[in-house]
């Protein structure tokens, strides 16, 4: 008898996991954990709900119900569901229904992962009841325009792999709602960050990102981190003078608030107010002496001091000094990373300033442990691959190295500024091989891999060829002509 329960039992449970997968919740929205450092992101939520910077409060809550859920933290993983429920009895109550179905998709997850089939099963009847009143939706889920918000906000927070399906969702909430401050700021926001990775356009007039956050600030004027990213954008094309007016209004509105100097100080250091934001970056680093972000924003800042020293004509009254700022550097440099060793772009900066001093061990040393970390995701591992590759080039005179690096920064396929960086020196290093030597078969692989990305299998096909006909025992070769064959 003892046997049939439990037959039944996980019968039940396999049931009732099918419906929970038709749900729009944070547990269906492919969230993986591996992209995502727990700690600093449940630390960015607090701040969020403490600051009280996001105009629908039942967000962070919701998403904090999941991190905590997934991290088998259940106590706290209910705590906030239970605050996620409150809020939105009190500050929902014209549009209950729309708001509770990610937070009721959501406990339902909750309860299943603790084995309350019952408890999760009334959530399911609770959504089931609320989708009958939308037009179009599933049984258990309607495609709100706050749930492609919500969706959109929450994978904001989860990094830059999922900024592009972030955006979608975002613009698919503003069809529905689009003076929508919330959904403006954070369409603001996401273009912002797509901006970062994958470059912009040269001209003011084109950029999306300037006139989205100028919508979203005409929405609400008073949002500083809307004023610290405008502040920087305009930076990029030139427009000192509004860039420095909206870095001035953040300073005078919130002058303790750490994550807004953390930003407003990096905005001044890049228009050259290096002194102002390092005096800004040690006030906020007295209250919070273990922020990895504050500890490379001041290396940065000692950096840009360096640079300019060494315009000076005065290099030997300046070599005590300069000897300081790169201890300064190298200590800010690595406490970030320890800090924070997600923070790939300090080990980095630090793994450039020994270079500089010419010390290529400790330089080499730290791309080949970050290339041995397996927790470095995707773009800094492309960021690592395209940095070591130019050390390699340019410092230590080894063209085999820095091409092989050059290659594995291009086969992780990202369509980012890094891989056009990297396929245009490529190409340039082989036209120059060929220059030199009209049959180099290492010139001609380069060629083929480059078409391959690209999609152009009949010219990859024809340079493959071409290298193989120099180099015919070539296994790399052989390998990529060959799956290009296969897929023609």
């Amino acid at each position: 008898m003892l046997s049939i329960l439990i037959v039944m039992s996980d019968t039940a449970r396999d049931s009732l996991k099918e419906k929970l997968l038709q749900l729009q919740c944070h547990f269906t929205w492919n969230l993986q954990i591996e992209d995502v450092e727990w700690d600093d992101l449940q630390e960015r939520l607090n701040y969020t709900i403490e600051a009280d910077i996001v105009q629908y409060k039942i967000m962070p809550y919701n998403l904090l119900t999941f991190v905590n859920c997934v991290r088998n933290k259940c106590e706290k993983a209910f705590d906030k569901l239970w605050e996620a429920e409150e809020i939105l009895r009190k500050d929902h109550k014209s549009d209950v229904e729309k708001w509770s179905i990610v937070t009721y998709g959501n406990a339902a997850w909750v309860y299943y992962h603790v084995g309350e089939v019952a408890e999760a099963q009334s959530y399911l009847d609770k959504l089931e009841r609320i989708c009958q009143q939308f037009p179009g939706a599933s049984r258990f889920t309607a495609m709100t325009a706050e749930v492609y918000g919500e969706k959109g906000w929450s994978m904001l927070r989860f990094g830059w792999k999922y900024y592009e399906e972030a955006n979608e969702c975002i613009e698919k909430a503003l069809e529905a709602d689009p003076d929508n401050i919330e959904w403006n700021t954070a369409h603001a926001t996401s273009l912002f960050r797509n901006k970062q990775i994958f470059g912009d356009p040269q001209l003011l007039e084109h950029c999306k990102v300037v006139k989205q956050l100028y919508r979203a600030l005409a929405l609400n004027p008073n949002d500083p981190f809307l004023k610290v990213m405008l502040a920087l954008r305009l930076q990029q094309f030139n427009q000192m003078g509004e860039s420095r007016r909206l870095l001035e209004e953040v300073i005078v509105s919130s002058p303790d608030d750490p994550y807004l100097i953390q930003y407003t100080a990096k905005a001044l250091r890049k228009e050259g107010s290096v002194d102002r934001s390092l005096e800004m970056l040690k006030k906020a680093l007295m209250g919070r002496p273990n922020s990895g972000l504050l500890h490379h924003q001041i290396g940065l800042c000692y950096r840009n001091k360096l640079s300019e020293m060494k315009k000076t004509s005065h290099r030997y009254l300046a070599h005590e000094e300069r000897k300081r700022l790169i201890e300064l550097c190298k200590y800010h440099f690595q406490t970030a990373y320890d800090q924070k060793p997600s923070l790939v772009s300090a080990i980095v900066d630090l793994a450039e300033l020994f270079a500089e001093c010419k010390d290529y061990y400790k330089t080499d040393e730290i791309y080949e442990n970050q290339l041995r970390n397996k927790d470095c995701n995707h773009i800094n591992r492309q960021l690592i691959h395209w940095k070591y590759g130019l050390h390699q080039l340019n410092r230590k005179g080894s063209v085999q190295n820095a091409i092989y690096h050059f290659k594995e920064c291009l086969k992780l396929k990202l369509n980012s500024r890094t891989e056009g960086y990297c396929q245009a020196t490529l190409k340039k290093i082989a036209e120059d091989r060929l220059a030199e030597h009209s049959r180099d078969s290492v010139a001609f692989g380069i060629l083929g891999l480059i078409h391959q990305l690209d999609g152009k299998k009949s010219e990859a096909i024809e340079f493959f060829e071409r290298a193989l006909e120099c180099d015919c025992n070539n296994e790399e070769f052989q390998s990529a002509l060959r799956e290009l064959k296969e897929s023609a």
